[in-house]
C-alpha cells in the first residue's frame, strides 16, 4: 500500500521459544586425559548342539595417550560497547542467562530475507539508478535485499507498455502520487541497480484495471530483462480491498467482489503470463484479510504459487483498538511482540501444509497516515530488528518493509529510505531513517539455520541464533530495555561448543524517542565487515560459557568460531 490506510487483522499471541532438551552425555574438559577401552567386537555364530563353543578372548587394554590441551591465540581487540547516557535514573535489570543448543528449530534466515516494498509507480524514478551511489550503499547495507514494486498504485496509477503508449486519461494521480507510465528501459535501469547491489526484484501487474494481456507483457519483458533477479509477480495489490470501503476512496469492484471472484480473474492472468513466463513463480493473494489465504492456496495455476500477506501490526486508526494504536508503550510492549509473531505463524501453517513459501510483501509498525510516537526513533529501529528475526524464526521466508522513494522532508515517516531535498524536491541522495539500521543489522547476519536457546531474565529482552554454513554460532540479543533508565544486563551466554575466536558488532541509541540518533558501532551506517568486527566484551576463547555486560536499547550480533 501507500501512505492510504487499509484495515488490517488484529494479530494474535505468540508462542515461546522452545526451550532445549536436556541430554545425558559425558562432559570432557579441555587439556582432560583420555582413556581409551577398545573391545573387539565380533558375531558368534548360532552354536552346535553339544558345542561347548569357543573359549572366551580376553580383553585387550590400550594403554592411555596423554591428548594434548589446545591452544588459542590471545585476544587483544575487544568491542569497546557504549555505556548508559550520562546521568540516566538506572534501574537495576534482571541477569539474563541464554543458553543455545545444537538442536535446529527447522526454518532458516535467507540472505534475501530483508527487503523493500515500494510503490509501482516508482519503476519510473531516474534516481533510482545505478549511478547514484548513495540508493546502491544503502541497499547493499541491507544484505542481498529484494525491492518489491507494488502497493496501492499498482491498480490506481500505475500503466505498463511496451510499446510507448501515453498514460491514458483515465489513471489519474497527485502532486505526492503521480500516475506513471513504465516501460523496459525503465526495466533495463533497474537491473543495472540490482546488478551493481547485489539485489533481486518482485513486480506487480495491475489488476485493477483488468488486462490479463498487459499483464502478460509485463511478465515477459519481466523475464527477459531481470532474468534470476526477478522472484515473483504478484497480480494486484490487496484485492481484498477493491471493493467500496471506508479507507479508500477509488473502488475498483462492485460491493460483494469476493475471494472466489479475486480467483477466476487470477487464474486468467497466471495462464496468459505463463505463456510467456511460465518459470516466473505468481505471489499471492497479498491482502490485509487472512481468510483469503485458503482460497488462494486452492487455486489452481501452472506456475509456482507463493503465499503473500501483509501486516501493520500498530494500525488503530482502522481497528479502533487501544492495543494497536501506534505508541511508544504499544511498540515497546512485549505483547506487540507476541501477537505479530503467531500472526505470522498462522500463516506459515497454511504455507506449510500447502509446501509452498510464506512471504510478507508488505510490512512496517503502522499504515496510519502521518507521524506518530512511533515513527523515525530508535524504538523503532529496534522493533524492526527483533520484527525481522522472529518473523523469519517462525517460517516466514520474506518480509518487504513498505518505503517511500519521496523526499525525506514531508514524506511518509514509516519509510526506511527516503530521498533528501526540499518537499517533492528530491536532490538524489538516499537517506536511511532510524528503522533501516535495524534492518541492516539483520540483513548483515547472512542467512543460517535457527538454533534453539533458552532465554531467562533480561527484562524486556530477546535473543536468537544461528548456525552458519562454516559451523559457526550466530547469536543476536536485542535488549529493548529503555536506554534512558535501564542499568546493563549481566548477561551468561551458553554456548554448544567451545569457541576459539569471536566478533561482534552493535546498534545503539540514546534514547526510544530518539531520532537521527541511531548508530551501528559508533556511526550512521550499516555494520563493518565480519574481519574487520572485533571481539565482544571480554571474550575468553576456549570457554563455552561467556559473560559480559549489555547495555540497554541494542541489537548485538556475536558470531563464535570453533
Amino acid at each position: 500500500m501507500d501512505e492510504s490506510p487499509e484495515e488490517k487483522p488484529l494479530p494474535t499471541r505468540s508462542r515461546k521459544q522452545d526451550r532445549p532438551r536436556k541430554k545425558a552425555a559425558w562432559i570432557v574438559s579441555a587439556g582432560a586425559t583420555i582413556v581409551v577401552l577398545a573391545v573387539a567386537a565380533f558375531v558368534v555364530p548360532p552354536l552346535l548342539a553339544g558345542d561347548p563353543g569357543p573359549a572366551e578372548a580376553p580383553v585387550r587394554q590400550i594403554a592411555a595417550t596423554p591428548t594434548p590441551a589446545r591452544t588459542y591465540a590471545p585476544v587483544t581487540n575487544f568491542y569497546k560497547q557504549a555505556g548508559s547516557p550520562a546521568g540516566s535514573p538506572l534501574q537495576a535489570v534482571a541477569p539474563q542467562t541464554v543458553t543455545v543448543t545444537n538442536d535446529k528449530v527447522g526454518t532458516k534466515l535467507s540472505p534475501t530475507q530483508i527487503g523493500l516494498s515500494l510503490e509501482s509507480t516508482d519503476l519510473a524514478d531516474p534516481m533510482f539508478s545505478a549511478d547514484n551511489g548513495s540508493v546502491v550503499g544503502l541497499l547493499q547495507g541491507l544484505g542481498k535485499p529484494v525491492l518489491r514494486f507494488g502497493g496501492n498504485s499498482v491498480d490506481r496509477r500505475f500503466f505498463w507498455t511496451s510499446t510507448g503508449e501515453a498514460l491514458p486519461a483515465g489513471y489519474v494521480g497527485t502532486k505526492t502520487l503521480p500516475a506513471r507510465a513504465v516501460g523496459p528501459d525503465d526495466f533495463k535501469r533497474i537491473n543495472a541497480l540490482l546488478e551493481k547491489a547485489d539485489a533481486y526484484i518482485s513486480l506487480s501487474v495491475n489488476l485493477g484495471d483488468y488486462n490479463p494481456a498487459r499483464a502478460a507483457d509485463l511478465a515477459k519483458y519481466g523475464a527477459q530483462i531481470f532474468g534470476k533477479r526477478l522472484v515473483a509477480i504478484t497480480l494486484g495489490n490487496e484485492p481484498n480491498g477493491f471493493a467500496p470501503n471506508a479507507v479508500l476512496a477509488h473502488a475498483l469492484r462492485p460491493n460483494g467482489y469476493t475471494a472466489a471472484d479475486f480467483g477466476k480473474e487470477a487464474t486468467a492472468y497466471a495462464d496468459a503470463m505463463y505463456k510467456v513466463a511460465p518459470n516466473v513463480p505468481i505471489s499471492g493473494p497479498g491482502t490485509y484479510a487472512a481468510d483469503w489465504a485458503s482460497a488462494w492456496i486452492d487455486l489452481n495455476i501452472k506456475q509456482k504459487k507463493i503465499l503473500t500477506f501483509h501486516n501493520y501490526p500498530l494500525t488503530g486508526c482502522t481497528t479502533g483498538l487501544a492495543a494497536d494504536n501506534p505508541t511508544m508503550a504499544n511498540l515497546m510492549a512485549a505483547n506487540t511482540h507476541s501477537r505479530s509473531i503467531d500472526y505470522h505463524a498462522a500463516f506459515v501453517k497454511k504455507g506449510n501444509a500447502a509446501n509452498i513459501p510464506i512471504w510478507v510483501d508488505e510490512t512496517g509498525i503502522s499504515a496510519c497516515l502521518g507521524s506518530n510516537e512511533t515513527t523515525k526513533t530508535h524504538a523503532s529501529a529496534l522493533w524492526s530488528a527483533d520484527y525481522a528475526l522472529g518473523s523469519a524464526q517462525v517460517g516466514v521466508s520474506q518480509l518487504d518493509f513498505h518505503s517511500s522513494l519521496i523526499t525525506c522532508k514531508g514524506g511518509p515517516p514509516m519509510s526506511a529510505v527516503c530521498f533528501d531535498g526540499e518537499y517533492l524536491q528530491p536532490t538524489g541522495e538516499m537517506e536511511p531513517r532510524a528503522n533501516y539500521f535495524g534492518l541492516s543489522m539483520v540483513g548483515a547476519i547472512g542467512g543460517g539455520d535457527f538454533l534453539k536457546l533458552s532465554n531467562d531474565g533480561g527484562g524486556l529482552a530477546y535473543s536468537y541464533a544461528l548456525q552458519q554454513a562454516d559451523g559457526s554460532t550466530t547469536v543476536v540479543l536485542i535488549n529493548e530495555n529503555d536506554p534512558e533508565k535501564a542499568a546493563q544486563t549481566k548477561v551468561t551466554l551458553k554456548l554448544p561448543n567451545l569457541p576459539a575466536t569471536a566478533t561482534m558488532t552493535q546498534m545503539t541509541g540514546t534514547s526510544y524517542s530518539a531520532q537521527d540518533g541511531t548508530q551501528i558501532d559508533g556511526q550512521g551506517g550499516a555494520p563493518v565487515s565480519a574481519d574487520k568486527r572485533p571481539a565482544p566484551m571480554g571474550f575468553k576463547p576456549g570457554q563455552q560459557t561467556q559473560s559480559f555486560p549489555l547495555t540497554a536499547g541494542t541489537v548485538t550480533i556475536m558470531n563464535f568460531k570453533y
